[in-house]
């Protein structure tokens, strides 16, 4: 260590193109800097060889992302924009999977607190469940860690929540099958308990009853409630087709690839026969056969979203506690056409 406090101060300010002040701000853990220039003195301190403060080698610059699981590509998408502007930021993610029968998501957090993460982003976590319980979200909200929310809302958190619009995404998916004549068309999405679900239902209902003329209880009874999986999907399908759909929305694309696999047991083609609508627009999925028209998630502005959100709160300037819904996008590709028959 230098033996001249003001002559290490501008140095460090200097090569971090700061002010002393700042400087001093930074080395006393004093709030009113942000991130990237609090990074930027701490590299400095590194790089010019002077040992951190005692109160900031316990820093740990991480930050938790809990998901669900991998097996859907969406998520390890949102998953890679978030780590890669999190490390542009000079954080480090701790990427949890919750797995069926493996570690809980409240273990994920208390495993993160005790490794003294910054923040932690939730990607339809517990918080995308309405029947589940939100006090420990409030706890760790009541302890000041920020926290920030992504597809899911849970009433009375007080946190920034970022969305996928639902309610639009369906009425694009309808508006495109009615534009090609389809009248008779399915929903297969998974639990009913989960927000994004419900709002998708409500979504597909309104669409239909505006487009087709149908009354509500007839959309409703098109709607069939499953798994976010291939084998969801075939399910589904299987229900569908036997209530003579002349196609399918899709929750998920990994639902919408077990539709078009019942269909096809059954002898018939996508989409000459049955049309196939997916959700999301994960990786790969415009190289299957037929390349699947599907609702893309906006999953880049939305990452960008929730860690801009998150460093906020971490900076001590927090976003607004509100939900921010990104518009969906429809990209039409091969497993739509025009409706040819009714199929009983």
């Amino acid at each position: 260590m230098s033996e001249n406090p003001r002559a290490r101060l501008s140095d460090i300010a200097e090569h971090a193109g700061v002010s002393e002040a700042t400087v001093s701000r930074v080395l006393n853990d004093r709030p009113g800097v942000s991130t990237t220039t609090r990074q930027a003195v701490l590299t400095a301190l590194d790089v010019l060889g002077y040992e951190r403060p005692i109160r900031l080698r316990g820093q740990s610059g991480l930050v938790g992302l809990i998901v669900p699981e991998l097996e859907n590509p969406i998520f390890p998408a949102f998953a890679q924009v978030m780590e890669t502007l999190l490390a542009q930021y000079g954080y480090t993610p701790v990427l949890c999977t919750q797995t069926p029968g493996g570690v809980t998501e409240d273990e994920y957090v208390e495993l993160l607190l005790d490794r003294g993460v910054a923040g932690i982003i939730f990607v339809s976590g517990l918080h995308a469940d309405a029947t589940a319980d939100y006090s420990a979200y409030r706890a760790l909200l009541e302890r000041g860690l920020p926290v920030v929310f992504v597809n899911g809302f849970a009433e009375g958190v007080d946190a920034p929540f970022i969305s996928d619009d639902d309610v639009a995404a369906m009425d694009l998916a309808v508006t495109h099958l009615t534009s090609m004549g389809h009248r008779r068309i399915g929903l297969a999405v998974g639990p009913s308990r989960f927000v994004p679900v419900v709002r998708k239902r409500a979504g597909f209902i309104s669409a239909m009853c505006r487009l087709t003329g149908i009354g509500e209880h007839e959309a409703a009874d098109l709607v069939t409630h499953t798994l976010f999986t291939v084998e969801g999907g075939q399910a589904a399908a299987h229900h569908l087709l036997g209530l003579g759909v002349t196609a399918i929305v899709c929750g998920s694309d990994l639902m919408a690839l077990g539709a078009i696999r019942t269909i096809r047991q059954r002898g018939l083609r996508v989409p000459e026969d049955i049309s196939v609508v997916g959700y999301d627009d994960s990786r790969l999925i415009a190289f299957t056969d037929p390349p699947l028209t599907t609702v893309r998630q906006a999953v880049g502005e939305m990452g960008t979203a929730a860690v801009q959100a998150l460093l906020d709160g971490i900076n001590g300037t927090p976003a607004p506690r509100d939900e921010f819904v990104f518009r969906p996008e429809l990209v039409v590709r091969g497993s739509t056409g025009p409706a040819v028959s009714d199929h009983a």
